[in-house]
């Protein structure tokens, strides 16, 4: 049975607000920079951002396929409560398979930036590459509260410290996830099209 108030959803939703106003105002002061002086270079972004995005995406997949099935073992062993608190819910190793596939993602920013680096290419040496920076770090340190937000679901889910079913949090984790996932696309379609 669901509650119809949940307080980790709502807390989940503020967040993405605040994130959401964050990135706008980082977008809005980027196009007002670019207009406001000669200095803006167009850059031809690392092809290791494309492979980033599809590492993401198929994190979300996973995500999906593990918290329904989650939720479909603990839903399952629900009418015997006694039997709850023992279970191994199915579905974990996506769960798994979604953190390791957030790591990789965030590997393969720190090679980007290492790739970058050794070109030259610093927050300092230009607007263009300032923005660049800007937007895809603070985008890895939003993901990184995520893996850190699933990881500790993961663990109270294999030592079955929620009496109630994991729903809520749960959830939770998984729309902040997808809203990371939504934020990368965007992100990428603004350093395409403006960078």
């Amino acid at each position: 049975m669901r509650r119809p108030f949940s307080p980790v959803r709502t807390g989940v939703w503020v967040g993405i607000a605040a994130i959401t106003m964050s990135f706008a105002a980082y977008t809005s002061a980027m196009v007002v920079r670019e207009g406001a002086a000669a200095d803006w270079q167009h850059i031809r972004l690392p092809q290791l951002i494309y492979f980033n995005t599809l590492i993401l995406l198929l994190s979300s997949v996973t995500l999906q396929l593990g918290t329904s099935r989650v939720r479909w073992s603990w839903l399952e062993t629900a009418s015997d409560r006694g039997a709850v608190r023992g279970i191994r819910p199915q579905g974990l190793g996506w769960l798994d398979l979604t953190l390791a596939l957030g790591l990789l993602f965030l590997a393969g920013q720190l090679l980007v930036w290492r790739n970058l680096a050794g070109q030259g290419l610093y927050l300092a040496t230009s607007p263009t590459y300032a923005f660049f920076y800007v937007f895809t770090v603070l985008h890895a340190l939003h993901l990184l509260g995520g893996i850190v937000a699933l990881g500790y679901m993961l663990r109270r889910i294999r030592r079955s410290l929620a009496d109630d079913p994991p729903d809520q949090a749960l959830g939770a984790a998984a729309l902040y996830w997808h809203f990371m996932d939504v934020l990368w696309l965007y992100l990428l379609m603004i350093l395409v099209l403006r960078l």
